[in-house]
């Protein structure tokens, strides 16, 4: 009787925290759909009187969200696709070749870690600006190219598939850019989505970043342009909110038709030595 007690206060206690979680997404998509100055009234309100899609219809008509939108998605894929080029051979050959200061190379990257992105920023606006990639995706995309946590998630995967495999291949003449191709990254299918998926969220919703290299409007990603709407349309809440709608929700839908990628590779972090 007491442990089924116990189980009812603990289901009870994840509902309320999921209600607590879940109602500011609620009250976004509600206040999106209310007429202009209905979300600021008090006491407020949880559940629009009256429907309308008069403010998506001004943020794609009247304020150009769509091509924003357009940046966000070309810059998220280039994003993931070179992530996942260079991050898969950086870590096929932590995994599988055997070079002079592997571990210790490893083990700096590792403890690269605990330095903040922030630190970086100042030198790496600096050589961009010296390469004349200001203004430029290809200044986004850069930096983003490789990273320590996707070499460490595909190197730990890696680790896993048999060298006996690797070896009956090169005996069989195969090169290592074919046993890459052909062996390495079918294999790695499951925790190459898992890193995409980590990869196409952190870019779709990054700001800093493309705030500081893209000072062109017409190259603004989806979370710049909704922080300029904020000084242009901060008394126009139904609005903002209507655009944080459209910000949230194209990545909520990838996080959630690929959710059990994203346990998957959470759970992928043993150390295979």
């Amino acid at each position: 009787m007491k442990n089924k007690l116990w189980s009812i206060l603990f289901h009870l206690g994840m509902l309320l925290v999921a209600v607590i979680t879940v109602f500011p997404f609620w009250w976004m998509l509600c206040a999106s759909l209310m007429p202009s100055g209905e979300a600021s009234d008090f006491p407020p309100r949880f559940f629009p009187e009256t429907f309308t899609a008069e403010h998506y219809i001004n943020l794609f008509s009247r304020l150009n969200l769509g091509r924003y939108f357009l940046n966000s998605l070309l810059l998220a894929l280039g994003v993931t696709l070179f992530s996942l080029l260079v991050n898969s051979m950086a870590g096929f050959a932590f995994a599988k070749f055997r070079f002079r200061g592997r571990t210790p190379l490893f083990a700096g990257l590792i403890s690269a870690m605990i330095i903040p992105g922030q630190v970086t920023m100042l030198p790496v606006f600096l050589l961009l600006n010296k390469m004349g990639l200001l203004n430029s995706y290809f200044g986004v995309i850069l930096p983003t190219m490789a990273s320590i946590f996707g070499i460490f998630l595909i190197r730990q995967y890696l680790q896993g598939v048999p060298d006996s495999l690797i070896e009956a291949a090169r005996i069989d003449g195969a090169g290592e850019w074919l046993i890459y191709w052909k062996i390495i990254l079918p294999l790695a299918k499951p925790v190459l989505v898992t890193l995409a998926l980590f990869t196409f969220m952190g870019s779709w919703n990054d700001f800093l970043w493309p705030l500081i290299v893209l000072t062109r409007e017409d190259l603004y990603t989806l979370p710049v342009a909704l922080s300029s709407l904020l000084g242009e349309h901060v008394q126009d809440v139904e609005l903002m909110m209507a655009g944080s709608v459209v910000t949230v929700v194209p990545v909520l839908v990838v996080f959630l038709a690929l959710q059990k990628y994203y346990l998957q590779g959470i759970m992928i972090g043993g150390v295979k030595e």
